[in-house]
């Protein structure tokens, strides 16, 4: 399943059709934008959003993704009618490719150089939590409601890589508990838990995200890509690995033109202007 029409380069000149898309200097923003029924993802959005992100990897004029939801809330996951309701009636090969075209954004987001951040207040449910879930980094509100729902429509909680994203940020034990009941974490316990990097108020949670996204787009681009493909593959490491795979990747920045830029700031005791290359 593929969005209707492709996406073009460079990403500001893209026009979404199953979501809303802005382009601000070098952060795009992504909106699911169906705020009348919370925002849910349907087989059209789920196609659209990968393109999105596979297109926004390969645009060297973005640096920062913000992710978000219209209308006070994130996104309340499938559409019932839409999805769930069509799955119902669906074989094996068919169910199969959905869940796998439904993974393809985890790996989207998660092969897309540029750090994401999540903009999460209201409902969080479902592939919506998943979505937050995936991103790099996550502001929310005290109100936002974040739920792991498949085990209450009689699915298992391991659905698009949360069984080995999850445990990472929160813990084993912790994620095993929303895995398995899928019980709402409400805003505060999530920042508590480390779900949430930061807490915000709703009137000011997607300005949060976007201004944290520019302070990442104005960094080292080439370092910040590093960072987030390092903290990607170490996790399956040992330690010695590790420390080899950090020595090789920093001999690399070592070599853009952006660390040489911050010695001759830092030399002149200036704050260094990064240029990502």
């Amino acid at each position: 399943m593929t969005a209707a029409n492709p996406v073009t380069l460079p990403l500001s000149t893209y026009k979404a059709q199953h979501v809303r898309l802005e382009v601000d200097g070098k952060v795009a923003m992504l909106t699911l934008n169906r705020p009348d029924r919370k925002n849910p993802l349907t087989f059209e959005s789920y196609a659209e959003i990968v393109d999105i992100l596979r297109a926004a990897a390969k645009d060297k004029e973005i640096k920062a993704i913000v992710v978000a939801g219209a209308g006070g809330n994130f996104s309340s996951g499938g559409d019932v009618f839409e999805i769930i309701g069509p799955l119902v009636e669906m074989d094996t090969v068919q169910l199969l490719a959905f869940t796998r075209m439904t993974g393809e954004v985890v790996k989207a987001m998660r092969a897309c150089p540029q750090p994401i951040v999540a903009a999460i207040d209201g409902i969080c449910a479902g592939a919506g939590a998943i979505i937050a879930m995936a991103s790099d980094l996550r502001i929310g509100t005290a109100t936002a409601k974040i739920a792991f729902l498949f085990n209450r429509v009689g699915l298992a909680g391991c659905d698009m890589g949360a069984c080995a994203i999850l445990p990472r940020i929160v813990g084993q034990g912790r994620a095993a508990e929303l895995l398995f009941t899928g019980r709402t974490l409400g805003g505060e316990e999530a920042e508590r838990w480390g779900f949430l990097n930061r807490l915000a108020a709703p009137d000011t949670v997607h300005a949060e995200a976007k201004k944290l996204a520019a302070e990442l787009a104005a960094g080292p681009t080439f370092a910040n890509a590093m960072t987030k493909r390092m903290l990607e593959m170490e996790w399956a490491m040992s330690v010695e690995q590790a420390i080899e795979a950090e020595a090789v990747a920093q001999a690399l920045c070592m070599q853009t033109e952006d660390f040489a830029r911050a010695y001759r700031a830092f030399a002149a005791k200036q704050k260094p202007v990064f240029e990502g290359n």
